[in-house]
Parts: C-alpha cells; sequence; structure tokens
C-alpha cells in the first residue's frame, strides 16, 4: 500500500508511519517544522521530507490513502488536492482501527494514568513473550516503536486519547475504536478550549462506555466517583469490573506491594501509580495473563517516559521529572512523592503550560494542587499566554488559585534557572512538573546538582 502522511512529523503521526514503513508499506510525508527525535527517526528509515513545507503535487491517484494528522490546518494545500480528486482521507485513530477491526482491540481511557497503564500492560506482556499489536504514548523500554502493527497478533492494546481525530473530524479519538475489553482510569476536566464544559467533557467517557462493543468489558477505577457514575448508569450489554488501590506500605524510600504471595517490592510508587497497577493486572488477567506472571512482571517496570521518571540521584537527595500538567495529576503526583521520601524536603515546581491550565478562569481547578510540597515554585510564559490569545494571567490569580501565599513565581526562564541551581539540594527531593521545558531547562546540569 501507498500512503502519504500530512503532518508526518507530531509523535504519534512519526510513529506510526514507521509502524507502517516496518509493516513493508510504502509511506511518504509531509510537514512544516519536524522536531527531534521525530526528525532521526524519519530520517533512519528514510522517511524524512526533503524539504519542509506543502507540496500539492505528492498528491496522486496512486496513493491508496492518506493520513491527516492535527497539526495540519482544514485549508492544508495537500488536503484540499487530495479531497479534489477524491482519494479516502484517515484520521490517525480511523486509520488504527482499520489495521485492527479483525483483532481482539483493548482501549485504556482516561483523564489521566492512560499512558502509564498502557505501559505497564506492554511491559507484562513483552516479559512472558506474549506478541500483540500496540499504540501508547510514550517511549518504552525494550520498545523500538510507541506502535506496532502486524497482520498476525490477536490482541491490539491502544491507549484511548479523549482529543480531537483530525482538523475535519472533531470526534474524540476514543470513539473511533470500537473497544472489545475497555479500561476507564479517571475523570478530570480537561482541554477547555474543546471541551467548554465539564458535563460536556464528561459526556465523552458515556460516548466511550457505550461504544465498547456488545458482550465486551469495561475494567473501571471505583475510587473515581465520575467513573463510577458513568460506567454504573451505561446500559450497555457489557461486563463491568471495578477496580481499587490495592495494599502497600512504604519502607524506607521502597514500596512494597501486598500481594496473595506476601510483599513485593516494586520500582513505581505513589497511591495513583498503584491503582494503574491495579487496572493493569485486571487487563492482563483478560488477556490470558494469570496473577503470579503479572506480579512476576510487573516488579520490573520502571515507569513510562517522563511519568514519575527519576532523572538524578545523590546520596541524599533524589529528582523527578513528570508529564503532570492537569490539576488531579499535580496534586497526585506532589503528594506520591512526598509520601515517598516524607523526612526530606519536597521542592515542587509546575509549569503551566497548557490552553487550559494558562486559562484564567479554569486556574481555579489547582486549589490545594501542590499542598503537599514544602517549596513550591510556578513558571509560565507570558508569550505562550499571547501565542494561546488567552487574556493576561496574573501571579496574584495563580497564588490565589493554589491558596498558597508562599508560592514562588517565574514568568522568565532565566531567572526561573538561576532559582533553581542556587538551591542546596541535600535531603531535598526535586519534582519538576511539565508538559514543556520550563522555557529550556539544562536537564543535564540539573543532574549535576545531585551528585
Amino acid at each position: 500500500m501507498k500512503i502519504h502522511f500530512i503532518a508526518i512529523g507530531g509523535s504519534a503521526m512519526h510513529n506510526l508511519a514507521l509502524a507502517l514503513e516496518h509493516k513493508g508499506y510504502k509511506i511518504t510525508g509531509s510537514d512544516d517544522v519536524i522536531f527531534e527525535p521525530s526528525k532521526s527517526r524519519l530520517k533512519a528509515k528514510g522517511l524524512l521530507p526533503q524539504e519542509f513545507g506543502w507540496f500539492p503535487e505528492k498528491i496522486h491517484k496512486d496513493l491508496d490513502a492518506v493520513i491527516l494528522g492535527m497539526h495540519a490546518k482544514p485549508n492544508n494545500p495537500e488536503l484540499l488536492k487530495a479531497q479534489e480528486i477524491g482519494l479516502k482521507i484517515y484520521s490517525y485513530p480511523e486509520f488504527l482501527y482499520e489495521q485492527s477491526k479483525d483483532k481482539t482491540r483493548v482501549v485504556i481511557g482516561g483523564s489521566h494514568g492512560k499512558t502509564t497503564i498502557t505501559s505497564m500492560i506492554l511491559h507484562v506482556l513483552n516479559y512472558h513473550d506474549i506478541p500483540v499489536d500496540y499504540m501508547v504514548g510514550a517511549q518504552l523500554e525494550g520498545f523500538d516503536r510507541m506502535v506496532h502493527l502486524t497482520e498476525e497478533n490477536d490482541f491490539i492494546v491502544l491507549e484511548g486519547d479523549e482529543y480531537l481525530s483530525s482538523p475535519i473530524d472533531r470526534r474524540p479519538k476514543f470513539h473511533l475504536y470500537q473497544p472489545n475489553i475497555a479500561l476507564l482510569s479517571g475523570i478530570a476536566w480537561d482541554h477547555i478550549n474543546v471541551f467548554p464544559t465539564f458535563q460536556n467533557y464528561v459526556e465523552q467517557f458515556q460516548i466511550f462506555v457505550d461504544g465498547i462493543v456488545r458482550g465486551g468489558s469495561i475494567t473501571y477505577n471505583e475510587e473515581d466517583l465520575e467513573v463510577k457514575k458513568v460506567v454504573e448508569s451505561s446500559e450497555n450489554a457489557i461486563r463491568k469490573f471495578p477496580y481499587a488501590t490495592p495494599a502497600y506500605r512504604v519502607v524506607d524510600g521502597v514500596t512494597l506491594l501486598d500481594t496473595p504471595e506476601g510483599e513485593m517490592p516494586i520500582e513505581i510508587f505513589g497511591k495513583h501509580n498503584l491503582n494503574n497497577l491495579a487496572g493493569a493486572k485486571w487487563i492482563c488477567q483478560n488477556m490470558g495473563v494469570d496473577e503470579d506472571d503479572f506480579y512476576e512482571a510487573i516488579a520490573s517496570f520502571k515507569g513510562a517516559s517522563k511519568r514519575l521518571e527519576k532523572i538524578a540521584e545523590g546520596d541524599n537527595k533524589i529528582a523527578f521529572k513528570d508529564f503532570a500538567h492537569s490539576p488531579s495529576k499535580v496534586k497526585a503526583t506532589t503528594k506520591a512523592v512526598k509520601e515517598q521520601y516524607p523526612n526530606r524536603k519536597l521542592l515542587a515546581c509546575l509549569e503551566l503550560h497548557t490552553y487550559s491550565s494558562l486559562n484564567a478562569e479554569f486556574l481555579k481547578e489547582y486549589d490545594g494542587a501542590l499542598d503537599a510540597a514544602d517549596e513550591a515554585v510556578v513558571f509560565y510564559s507570558p508569550d505562550a499566554v499571547k501565542i494561546k490569545q488567552l487574556d493576561e494571567v496574573t501571579e496574584k490569580q495563580i497564588a490565589e488559585a493554589l491558596k498558597r501565599a508562599d508560592v514562588k513565581i517565574f514568568t522568565d526562564s532565566k531567572a526561573f534557572q538561576e532559582y533553581l541551581f542556587a538551591q542546596n539540594f541535600d535531603n531535598s527531593t526535586l519534582l519538576l512538573m511539565s508538559s514543556g521545558n520550563y522555557g529550556g531547562l539544562d536537564f543535564d546540569k540539573v543532574n549535576q546538582l545531585f551528585h
């Protein structure tokens, strides 16, 4: 098959391009800008466009299909040409469904935790040499790509994102997968530029649960009241399996998980991660992995990239980087790190980087999010606020939203870095939470602070 990618450089898009090239498809693509690591990875397989920009001449009748990425605009010249000559145009999730319609589709949904749960499932299956197709939102240890597609595998494990499918398909991605086995980890309002009210956001999860194949199953986090309500009120003819956080305790910075065979030390920590683990266990059991085999494999799971990732450690100090940016995730992550190292000072830094987090009205959702930290720091770029065409957020609004008078707020990346590198981290924990990079923070330099 000959397939052309419009906006091939995106994290998900370039991984799908690599997966299809690996499967033997003939792949071409375009984009107006491509960053690392996408650039090097595409180049290594000969898929990097020769020049950046949009070229309608790349679109022709010999193509079997076009895959359209979110980064493209509805008036993209290549898209217009594809529509004009009547080519089949897929969104990313539509194409994944097309590739997996004859497989058992396992879809992991939720506002938070879905990447970690999907990663845990894949780690366990990989540990036991059980081959599956997959799509996950982070780079995993032991896996070449974030997407893998074959003709022969029976199962496909998909991370089910609630964001939009493409510039011309406004449906949330996870509405297109039609799962046989599904999981719902949590519902916490996000993407307010697309879902302006909480109710509107919750409706997307109701549609997801109602879209599970008849006779399929939903594994759900019963500790999340919104999830419980959505799942238990669904009249879809499916089996419903609730899960909850298992018993555990922390001893000298090590988390011990309660299992039928006794306590077992694990690499990950935090109540939210243990909750994710319980969900992953149910799904693995639904896929034929027994409980003992699950525990044996999960003991060596170190976490998904950028999810509570340890970036530096010294004798009595440690630093973590986390993708957390939504209020519930920031709160859970901060609390988890403090619980793991209760006798160390916790300096928690949060970058407000997304459309939602920089919205003055939505900021109120961050109430108490950094309470567990001994010292709290917030960084945001006023330029990012302007680029997103939002009303200016003030330092006063941020402090009031967090309900912390002592929060230190930086709007200049240089000043933030000077503050950070001037700290003494003896007997301390540093937690850096962001989906950005604090205006260009040098993580190698952070590493040096801890040696």
